[in-house]
């Protein structure tokens, strides 16, 4: 008799013998989903290494490697239950298939959102009339209101090639017209600015993502063309009302402030606030970010978290979850703020942030944990992925992604400190935490480092936390029955208190250190240098694929620190238009003249690191000759003329020799081929900015990258 569960022999002759093959729990599925933003940021930065619209035969490419990496993370198990392949091998090919896959996606996304947003870019200088709404007000960096316009229509020029949004400066002190009201003015116009210099801030791809296609000024009076629209641009009137009126009620700087944090209305802020707060690392409490959007979502959730234990205590909702009615209520009041500040891409990026937090909180989730984080980031990237390349995006991440880090060792180490001690401790940590992961980013985008930002920061931001946003959200609340000048006193109180330590700690001696714009590798290199360590050493695995990761990593941080170390600066720079020469020497570098050009040479002297004003940095020794024409020496028997002024291209035709770079400020005309290297605005025009180093005693011409994105 066959024993009891074995098959009958003619039947065991005919089944298959399967062998099975259990998957072992090496596949490490949980814990991945940080590397999505990840994987998408590398897409996007791959689009950003050439922007441009993608002709069909891209989009082709792109979704075709998309699906064929989607197809193979989908077979790599069927291949390991067959057989074919081992477990181990399955799941590093399923994993490196989906990062390929996301990393197409994220370069789409790029593209698409360049697409979504196209619209015409003026192409020419334009003087006459222009109408339009006025949909922004703010003020410029040189502390000149300005106002932005859509629904643009400029003289003979049909729709199709009109831009949507212009921005002018106004030169005089007109009232300002309320947003949404339809005006007209004659102004200049021109296309937005091509980079300073090789390499620098390309203000052209900031101006196609916010459907900027001209900027410009105007020095006649504001007229109205039809009363301002209702709806949408009442509530914003509303908002503007409500800046106004804070302003009024605490005056001065303190209010402009106090406005900017409660409906993010900067533009009562005068430039001069904003250096100090720049030089004392204080800033970023003026820019609607997380940490205002977190204090006041935390102190209304606590609020209404302290009002649930009062009514459970009570007896009444025992055993129910009300915590997450608290962080309901919490969210509801975060999305009002986001509202009531204008609804700006760092306040809409911080809401999103705390929005998914309190979303965790409410399904039984860790509100703060790298993979909340990491939703957070996915869905901005998907939202708005030209924000990858700002230093909004980078520095909020990285201060987050520091402090999540930091929380397990302080949380290990704050039960030895004295519990009255311990919140100045952790307001120290935090500070100091958050200060070492964003540093590095902020020299490197602002060339500037706030040396005493960490002094600044523990006296100013326990004063934003217990007065200024409590009092703010008081008052907003008080405002409904006209009760809220008390909660608005307090809050002037703490925001008088902010700038006087700003001003303090930045006239304080070396309270900001210049530092040289570094090559455009190396922010990349760091970030991602850095998230694939923090990554690898928090997996699972102790060997083999996340060993060779965190390796990577610290080895990407190291050569992205050497590479800043070791960079030069060019040792010409040549104005857009010709406008300006700069040469580096020994002191610095020297400006061919003491005036004209002014934002393109202070541009070159802050990437230089660099402090020195343009009258400062044209008395440096180097340049010789007349006023409108200067010489230079170089290396080799070299020369640079930079001629200026009327007639300059009539002198400089005459100046062009072998052994000479000849740079003009009008167009040079020329019977022949030039015998020297000639730079005038009709050369400079198709190029833009342009640099100049010598290899082997011949001059290497570099031009800033020209932009290819176009309607």
């Amino acid at each position: 008799m066959p024993q009891s569960g074995a098959l009958p022999q003619g039947l065991a002759a005919v089944q298959p013998r399967v062998v099975p093959r259990p998957r072992p729990a090496a596949a490490v599925r949980a814990g991945l989903f940080p590397w999505v933003p990840v994987c998408l940021s590398a897409g996007i930065g791959l689009w950003f290494l050439r922007p441009a619209l993608l002709a069909w035969q891209e989009w082709a490419a792109v979704a075709g490697v998309a699906l064929a990496a989607f197809a193979v993370a989908r077979l790599a198990p069927v291949w390991a239950e067959r057989g074919r392949i081992g477990w181990g091998a399955a799941d590093g090919l399923h994993l490196a298939a989906l990062a390929v896959c996301l990393i197409a996606c994220g370069t789409a996304l790029a593209g698409f959102r360049a697409a979504n947003v196209a619209a015409p870019v003026l192409e020419w200088r334009y003087y006459g009339p222009v109408e339009g709404r006025v949909v922004e007000i703010d003020r410029s960096g040189r502390d000149r209101m300005r106002l932005t316009l859509d629904h643009v229509v400029l003289r003979d020029l049909p729709p199709d090639r009109t831009p949507a949004r212009v921005r002018l400066s106004l030169m005089g002190d007109d009232d300002l017209p309320p947003l949404g009201q339809r005006v007209m003015l004659t102004a200049h116009l021109g296309p937005p600015p091509a980079p300073a210099s090789p390499g620098g801030f390309d203000f052209r791809l900031h101006a196609w993502f916010e459907g900027l296609g001209a900027v410009g000024y105007t020095r006649t009076p504001i007229m109205s063309v039809a009363p301002p629209e209702g709806g949408i641009w009442w509530m914003h009137r509303a908002r503007m009302a409500i800046s106004r009126a804070i302003q009024d009620r605490i005056g001065g700087q303190a209010g402009a402030v106090a406005s900017a944090l409660m409906t993010g209305d900067r533009s009562g802020i005068s430039e001069q606030t904003n250096e100090v707060m720049r030089a004392s690392n204080l800033y970023h409490i003026i820019s609607i970010s997380g940490l205002h959007m977190g204090m006041l979502a935390g102190f209304v959730y606590g609020g209404l978290r302290l009002a649930t234990v009062l009514v459970q205590g009570a007896g009444i909702g025992l055993g129910r979850p009300l915590h997450k009615a608290a962080a309901g209520g919490a969210l509801v009041a975060a999305a009002a703020y986001l509202w009531l500040s204008g609804g700006g891409v760092a306040t809409e990026r911080a809401f999103i942030m705390v929005a998914v937090m309190l979303g965790a909180i409410m399904a039984d989730r860790r509100a703060i944990s790298l993979r909340t984080v990491a939703v957070a980031a996915t869905i901005i990237l998907i939202y708005s992925p030209e924000v990858v390349t700002g230093a909004g995006f980078q520095m909020s991440f990285a201060a987050t992604i520091a402090l999540i880090l930091s929380y397990g060792p302080w949380s290990r180490v704050a039960p030895h400190i004295p519990w009255w001690l311990r919140p100045v401790a952790m307001l120290i940590v935090s500070s100091l935490v958050a200060a070492v992961a964003t540093s590095p980013i902020a020299a490197a985008h602002f060339n500037r480092m706030a040396q005493y930002g960490l002094l600044a920061n523990l006296l100013a931001v326990p004063v934003m936390g217990t007065l200024v946003m409590p009092a703010g959200v008081i008052g907003a609340i008080l405002a409904l029955v006209g009760l809220e000048a008390p909660a608005l006193w307090i809050m002037g109180i703490g925001t008088k208190w902010m700038l006087l330590v700003a001003e303090h700690v930045a006239n304080l001696g070396g309270a900001v250190t210049a530092i040289a714009l570094p090559p455009a590798a190396v922010v990349p290199m760091m970030e991602f240098g850095a998230i694939l360590a923090i990554l690898c050493w928090r997996g699972r695995w102790r060997r083999g694929p996340t060993s060779a990761g965190l390796g990577l990593g610290v080895a990407l941080m190291a050569a992205a620190a050497a590479l800043w170390i070791t960079a030069r600066r060019p040792l010409l720079l040549i104005a857009p238009e010709g406008e300006a020469v700069g040469l580096m020497t020994p002191l610095g570098r020297a400006i061919s003249k003491p005036s004209g050009g002014a934002f393109v040479v202070s541009s070159w002297l802050q990437e230089d690191g660099d402090m020195a004003s343009q009258e400062d940095a044209a008395a440096r020794p180097a340049w010789t000759g007349d006023r409108r024409d200067r010489v230079a020496d170089l290396a080799a028997g070299w020369q640079v003329w930079h001629f200026t002024g009327k007639g300059s291209g009539e002198r400089a035709a005459t100046a062009c020799r072998p052994l000479r770079i000849v740079v003009a400020s009008e167009p040079v005309d020329l019977d022949a081929a030039p015998r020297c290297l000639l730079l005038d605005p009709q050369r400079l025009k198709a190029t833009g900015a342009a640099s100049i180093d010598f290899r082997e005693d011949v001059p290497i011409l570099h031009h800033a990258a020209p932009l290819e994105l176009r309607r």
